[in-house]
Formats: structure tokens, C-alpha cells, sequence
């Protein structure tokens, strides 16, 4: 079910979210902005998060530097033993590695919202090395500017290979990533021409890959006039970029897809509600930092509008799980589960990326949902056993089957159960036998809920 949005005030929706008696600072809404900040959230962070304002929260989110010296160490070191398997597979669960550990969510969401909007296929470019170091770039440039990662996307090895610019020359120009820099990266359907194709194509030819590197062949570059999106000069790729970028369909079009990602994915928000934070997003030189933090601090961030009306991707579904528990899994055993449900990483299924919303959730994709939670509580070497889950709730203080069910709907649901849903699970965790079995099977029965679909 989708709201309308179509009369919300737009004043209203993107002033910022100021706690007050009528709409107090809660624990729901703490857990709220980290699972759409981020991918999940404990009872401790929970804790700790309730203390603060929200404003003050977000901006503690956006700034860097959060990941520590260790961390950054091991991850490295993790990264080189995986890139000597020539598997992109094996980086893929690498990545799950990082954003089970990262103490720098909202970076490491931010990288996945960029590895789907610049989408590019490890089965093509079949250079892990190359994956990796367009991972660290989106990464790098993750709340940066968006011409910076335009710029830079456009000159990278791995999509010049998966989007077949390598073959760009003059005397034949590739119009797929002249294409798709337009319809996918920066504008969108019908913000352009086939004119403006063919014509971006003849920018971007002679740019090409040589050991591995951004190559420029003046040789193969055509210096000729072109006419892009009414303006006409001898343009090469970077002006290219430049004229696309000063469209208005270009801050509209990457506002769009934010509200998508951190608020709710449908409807589609109407011109009227995008264009004044698309019309600072172009004032502020696409700002990404001050964009994503003026929708993770707004008033309709925090509405009903808002809360619980995004469907919980794979990696949110398993990797939230995971975060809100304190638990770990085994990677490379997640990324084939992972890869099951419709998303693993390096892999998306085309240049559009993954489609998301409803699509994540069907018969098959249910079953294989509940079928993984299993598998983690099975796990003999997981801290997500039944002795290890009566620990996590003993240090919780959750002592009763009542305070069970609540401590993990607080750390794990974004919408309140209902009365008679909640009875069964304190019914379940309230069974004889071992509690911490009862717990994980009070786990299980959860994720297959419609609620916990939802984040």
C-alpha cells in the first residue's frame, strides 16, 4: 500500500524534523534512520542514538572518517588475499565482510546506491581488479559531487569495458555509453535525442584502456563540431558531461532516485515535491553530502509518508538481520545465498541495475528468505546460535518471553506488530526446551512476517 503524496506541502516536507510533545525523538525512529541510513541497528546503538538529536545524528553519519586505522588495515589486507583468487565472486563477499563490520554505514549505503545507478557486471569486464577499484572510487566520491563521479565513472576502466567504449573511434563511434550517461546516469527517458546519442558517442571516442588505465587517443578522437542538447562546439567527454549536467532534468532525475532510496518506493514523487531540493542539489554544485542530509533530517523522512514504505532488499533483509543481532555469518555461504534472492554484488542483472521495490519479493524469494535465516541459526560457527542468541538476550536484559519478542522487534521491525502476531511469538519463545532455541525459532517465524519484509 502506497500513500498519496500528491498534496503534501513541500515546505513542510523538506523543513527539517524538530522533536517536540506532538512527535517526540524515539527509539522507532532512531532505528528508523539507521536502517535507511545504513543497513541495521542494536539495542546498545539504540541506546546511545535516543540521547542525541537527530540533526546531530545525520551529521555524525555525514561526516568520514568514521572507519578506524584497524579496520581499514584488515579490510585491506582481506581485499589483496581475495583479489589473488581472480574471482570476483570471492570480492563480492568481501564487500558483505565490510558492510557487516563498517562502522561507517551511511558511506558504504551510499557506495551501493552508486554500484546500482553506474551498474556494472562483473561477468563482463572479468577483471577483479578493476571491480575493486571502481568500488573504492564510488566509495571515495560516495558524498561528494556528482560531477566528480560523472566525470570519473566516464573514464573508468571497468565500465569503458562493460559498456564497450574501448571500441569508441572515430570512424565507427559506440553510442552505449553515450546512451546510457543521458538515460540512466544523469537524465533520464525523454530528456534527449538520438541526435544527442550519435552526437555524445563522437565526444567520447578515442577514449580507451591501456594496462589496464584511462587512455586518451587523440588519434581516434573526433575533433569535428558537434551539436549536444542545443549547443554546438568541437566537444570532447568531459564537455559532453558538462552540457548534460547543466540540463534541469539532471537534479531532478538524481532527486528522484534519492527519495526512492531513503524514503519510500512508490509513488513516484511529483515535480512539485522534487524540484526544491533538486534546485539546490544544481545550486550547491550537486552536493551529495548536503542533499542526503537534508533527507535524512526532513519532516517527511520522519512521517507516516516515510516509515516503513520501502521493501527490504536482499543485502538490507540479511545484513540488517545480522547488525541488529551483533552476529556474523559466514560471507562466501551469504553471497550464494545472497545471490539467490536476486542480488549479488559485482552482479547486477543489467546496466538499469536491480529494479527493487516490489520486485525483491515474491513466492520463491520468501521461502528463500526464511530458508537463509535458517541456515545462519544452523550454522555451527556462527555467533548466531541458540547459545550465543540467549547470551545477545541475556545482555539485553531480555529475560521473559515478552521482553524477547519486544527486544527484537525493536531492533529488527519497522512497523509495530500486530496484537495477535505478537501473542504467538511470546507464545513460541515461551515453549519448553532450550531458550536459546526458542529464540532463533521466534527469529525464524519472524522473517517470514510481511513486516519484516518491509524496513
Amino acid at each position: 500500500m502506497s500513500y498519496d503524496i500528491s498534496n503534501i506541502d513541500p515546505d513542510w516536507a523538506w523543513s527539517p524534523y524538530i522533536p517536540n510533545d506532538r512527535q517526540p525523538w524515539t527509539r522507532s525512529l532512531a532505528a528508523h534512520l539507521y536502517r535507511r541510513a545504513g543497513f541495521g541497528v542494536n539495542s546498545n546503538q539504540l541506546d546511545d542514538a535516543v540521547k542525541q538529536q537527530p540533526g546531530d545524528l545525520v551529521k555524525k553519519m555525514i561526516n568520514a572518517g568514521q572507519e578506524t586505522d584497524d579496520f581499514r588495515r584488515e579490510i585491506n589486507e582481506l581485499v589483496e588475499t581475495v583479489l589473488a583468487s581472480n574471482d570476483a565472486k570471492n570480492l563480492s563477499a568481501w564487500w558483505l565482510y565490510r558492510l557487516l563490520d563498517t562502522p561507517d554505514q551511511l558511506q558504504e549505503k551510499m557506495t551501493l546506491f552508486w554500484h546500482g545507478h553506474f551498474a556494472t557486471g562483473a561477468e563482463k569486464v572479468r577483471e577483479p581488479r578493476l571491480m575493486y577499484r571502481q568500488n573504492q572510487f564510488l566509495r571515495e566520491h560516495a558524498l561528494g559531487r556528482f560531477p566528480d563521479l560523472v566525470q570519473g565513472i566516464s573514464r573508468d576502466p571497468a565500465m569503458l569495458i562493460y559498456l564497450d567504449s574501448v571500441t569508441n573511434r572515430k570512424s565507427h563511434p559506440n553510442e552505449n555509453y553515450a546512451r546510457e550517461v543521458m538515460e540512466l546516469f544523469c537524465l533520464g527517458e525523454g530528456n534527449y535525442t538520438e541526435k544527442d546519442v550519435q552526437e555524445v558517442a563522437r565526444c567520447f571516442t578515442g577514449w580507451e584502456i591501456r594496462r589496464e588505465k584511462f587512455r586518451f587517443n587523440q588519434f581516434q578522437h573526433d575533433t569535428g563540431e558537434k551539436t549536444i542538447l542545443g549547443e554546438t562546439g568541437p566537444f570532447g567527454g568531459e564537455k559532453a558531461v558538462n552540457i548534460i549536467l547543466k540540463q534541469k532534468a539532471a537534479p531532478r532525475f538524481i532527486v528522484r532516485k534519492m527519495i526512492r532510496y531513503f524514503m519510500f518506493d512508490e509513488p513516484k514523487p511529483s515535480d512539485a515535491l522534487v524540484d526544491p531540493l533538486a534546485e539546490k542539489f544544481f545550486n550547491e554544485d550537486y552536493d551529495i553530502a548536503r542533499l542526503v542530509e537534508r533527507i535524512l533530517t526532513s519532516q517527511l523522512f520522519f512521517s507516516e509518508y516515510c516509515i516503513g514504505r520501502k521493501v527490504r532488499s536482499p543485502i538490507e533483509f540479511a545484513v540488517g538481520l545480522l547488525r541488529g543481532l551483533e552476529s556474523k555469518a559466514n560471507v562466501y555461504r551469504l553471497r550464494q545465498e545472497l545471490a539467490q534472492l536476486g542480488q549479488e554484488l559485482f552482479y547486477p542483472p543489467n546496466v538499469k541495475g536491480w529494479d527493487g521495490g516490489r520486485a525483491w519479493i515474491n513466492s520463491s524469494t520468501l521461502l528463500g528468505r526464511a530458508n537463509l535465516v535458517r541456515g545462519l541459526i544452523e550454522q555451527a560457527k556462527s555467533r548466531f546460535t541458540p547459545d550465543k542468541l540467549a547470551e545477545l538476550a541475556d545482555s539485553h536484559h531480555a529475560d521473559s518471553p515478552e521482553k524477547i519478542v519486544d527486544w527484537l522487534v525493536d531492533v529488527l521491525f519497522s512497523v509495530p506488530l500486530p496484537a495477535e502476531v505478537r501473542l504467538q511469538l511470546v507464545d513460541l519463545a515461551n515453549r519448553g526446551g532450550s531458550r536459546g532455541r526458542n529464540i532463533a525459532e521466534v527469529i525464524h517465524a519472524m522473517s517470514i512476517l510481511p513486516e519484516f519484509q518491509i524496513g
